[in-house]
């Protein structure tokens, strides 16, 4: 049984969904198709109206755990994203048994979850990108392929481009980035754009960690969790178990 979700699946009144699954994709639809409150990612929305996006749904009420819930998620979606659309994305919906954290606090579940997931990983991690999430050109990989990651969490006020009732990810292929990115026309004509909605939405400035995959100062994995002031941490939380053995030694 597939763990993956299309649109249509979750638009039909008449399918057999848990509550709280059909509430996280009605929240997130209404935030992609907000006509007032623009969300700012453009390729997000557009993602979202044409049906490229495939969605899952991860309890931690449920028997199996939550770290290998969501890698297979990531597998199952991986092997088929080309087949999806030239803007697809995995979104992601975690009802977690503690959904009042803090912003800080939140933080900590998702690098603690992504690191979990990584060394659940049967495949070797990829040649061309660095093990070490303070080098540029490093990123999230699973099974033989790269993401970009966001995070959105209840506990973001001040950036609502951050925020969702529940926990929930969204994960990229970073070939899809390099499709958008083969345009340099096009991605810099909306850039300007994004940014006019993202100042319109947030109400603080963008935070100064967001830069372009691969420029001088910009480290990937200060994108993929924004607090809601101008903060970073000092250094990534990401952790798997080939570092840890490289530290220990």
């Amino acid at each position: 049984m597939s763990l993956l979700y299309q649109p249509s699946e979750l638009e039909n009144d008449n399918a057999p969904l848990e509550a709280w699954k059909k509430d996280a994709y009605c929240l997130f639809a209404s935030k992609m198709s907000d006509r007032e409150a623009r969300f700012p990612c453009i390729p997000a929305t557009q993602a979202f109206a044409m049906g490229h996006l495939r969605y899952g749904f991860v309890s931690g009420l449920d028997c199996e755990p939550v770290d290998r819930k969501l890698a297979d998620i990531i597998s199952e979606y991986g092997r088929a994203s080309r087949s999806f659309g030239e803007y697809s994305s995995l979104i992601v919906f975690l009802e977690l048994t503690d959904q009042s954290r803090s912003v800080l606090e939140y933080e900590s579940v998702f690098w603690q979850l992504l690191s979990q997931v990584s060394n659940l990983d049967v495949k070797p991690w990829p040649e061309d990108i660095p093990e070490n999430p303070e080098n540029p050109l490093w990123e999230f990989c699973y099974d033989d392929e790269r993401y970009f990651v966001y995070c959105g969490t209840p506990a973001h006020i001040s950036r609502q481009s951050r925020n969702f009732p529940y926990f929930m990810l969204a994960m990229t292929p970073r070939w899809v980035l390099d499709q958008w990115n083969a345009h340099p026309k096009k991605a810099a004509a909306i850039g300007p754009k994004i940014r006019e909605r993202l100042a319109a939405y947030d109400a603080v400035p963008a935070h100064p960690e967001l830069k372009q995959y691969g420029s001088q100062g910009n480290l990937e994995y200060k994108q993929y969790f924004l607090r809601d002031d101008a903060t970073s941490p000092s250094h990534c939380p990401f952790l798997r178990a080939l570092q840890a053995e490289k530290i220990q030694e």
